[in-house]
């Protein structure tokens, strides 16, 4: 193993373990290394190790956990942080890196892109600043776009389940108003297909920023500029709450197809400034973040919110994820990305706080399948990926060259991205363990 260029004087004895399975296994035996070696050296000495064994390896980038906690500087330096004795034989376990092995080609579109989901590991959504939602089933293939907005498209939702036949995705644009569309994704691809909505939501005042689907049931929420978070059904027929006008149009095919307008069901009033951004992760609680510098949970059923945090700062994002799917992170006017958990009594205070961006941040989401990972985006035109077991950020995706607007996680090993530069970015082969 190559480590010719570590300071041999001093060395620390260690076994590395795993919980990954063969061939990234090792044998437990104490091996000497370098005190100063930092994660990239522990890294070559784990590959040499399993090469050794393996001719046909493939080199393997590695993060390394001493007492549960990641590595980000020197053994040395981290053992005296920590307070760790280096006289004994230390246990070192090591992950696959959180990073990407993979950036697809880029998608292009005719104007910025504000928003990316990618609930489902089906098709991806975006949303553009041209008016258009867009699906895509991988990199540089559209098939469906959605059209009907007459202004920038800020958040896009997948309504139903992933394996429904028929997909619904609700859309909310800077023209005031949200639309539900209806396709099916295992249509044909060899041409794209345009559709219309079936439904059209009025109600806010002002420009709508984020829409989020309950999470199981027949409603989404959107907040907006006008202060205010509205919910909404989704079905096709009227009921209380909706006034309805049938529109009769001819599509591409020249038949009839009609299209409704719903009103809110209701609305939540608390916050006093533009409500950036909403999710809706437990059937009757609703989280939002606002630039009144707050960040509240709602409960669906009284209309009230029962949890309220203030930062000092305006905030574009809220997720909600983590251990026990409670831990809440924010992100807006400043390069912080913060971390409450609610189920700490007695303190607003946050848990966690990254402050590697050297921008605004405009998205958060967390890993759905991971206590510790997150991505967080940044107007410094990067995303970060995070594990709550360290404070350096584990990876940076620096593909974009302007503003990132949108990101979230594809598939569990996939981050997709959106921004200025108009195109849709895919870094995937993100090992999460």
């Amino acid at each position: 193993m190559d480590v010719d260029r570590e300071d041999v004087s001093r060395r620390l004895h260690v076994k590395f373990v795993t919980k990954l399975d063969s061939p990234f296994k090792v044998p437990v035996n104490s091996v000497a290394i370098p005190s100063n070696v930092t994660r990239l050296g522990l890294s070559s000495i784990v590959n040499s190790i399993i090469e050794s064994d393996n001719p046909e390896w493939k080199t393997e980038p590695f993060d390394f956990l001493i007492d549960g906690e990641l590595i980000r500087m020197s053994l040395e330096e981290f053992l005296l942080a920590k307070g760790i004795s280096a006289e004994r034989t230390l246990e070192i376990e090591y992950i696959r890196a959180v990073t990407p092995r993979k950036e697809e080609e880029p998608s292009l579109h005719d104007d910025w892109v504000s928003a990316v989901n990618g609930s489902s590991p089906r098709f991806i959504l975006t949303g553009c600043y041209d008016s258009l939602g867009r699906v895509w089933r991988s990199a540089g293939s559209c098939s469906h776009i959605l059209e009907g907005h007459s202004g920038a498209i800020s958040s896009v939702a997948l309504v139903n389940s992933n394996d429904a036949e028929t997909v619904t995705v609700a859309t909310a644009s800077k023209d005031r108003t949200l639309r539900l569309f209806k396709f099916d994704p295992a249509e044909s691809v060899d041409s794209t297909t345009k559709v219309r909505a079936y439904k059209i939501l009025r109600g806010h005042k002002a420009s709508v920023q984020s829409v989020s689907a309950q999470k199981s049931g027949n409603m989404v929420c959107s907040s907006s500029w006008d202060c205010t978070i509205n919910l909404w059904n989704t079905n096709e027929s009227t009921s209380e709450g909706e006034s309805v006008s049938v529109k009769k149009r001819k599509g591409n095919n020249q038949a009839e197809e009609s299209q409704s307008e719903g009103e809110a069901v209701t609305s939540l009033v608390g916050h006093t400034q533009c409500v950036s951004s909403v999710v809706w992760p437990e059937h009757d609680v609703i989280y939002s973040s606002s630039w009144d510098h707050s960040v509240r949970r709602w409960d669906v059923e009284t209309g009230k919110d029962s949890l309220n945090l203030f930062c000092g700062k305006a905030l574009n994002t809220v997720d909600v994820g983590g251990e026990g799917s409670a831990l809440i992170a924010a992100g807006g006017s400043d390069p912080i990305l913060r971390v409450w958990d609610p189920r700490k009594p007695g303190t607003s205070a946050p848990v966690f706080q990254f402050s590697s961006h050297s921008s605004w941040i405009s998205a958060c989401k967390w890993h759905k399948s991971s206590w510790f990972h997150l991505l967080s985006a940044s107007y410094d035109g990067k995303i970060m990926l995070w594990d709550l077991r360290t404070a350096w950020p584990l990876s940076v995706i620096d593909t974009h060259n302007d503003k990132v607007l949108s990101a979230d996680w594809w598939k569990g090993e996939s981050v997709v991205s959106g921004g200025a530069d108009s195109n849709l970015r895919i870094s995937s082969g993100i090992a999460i363990s």
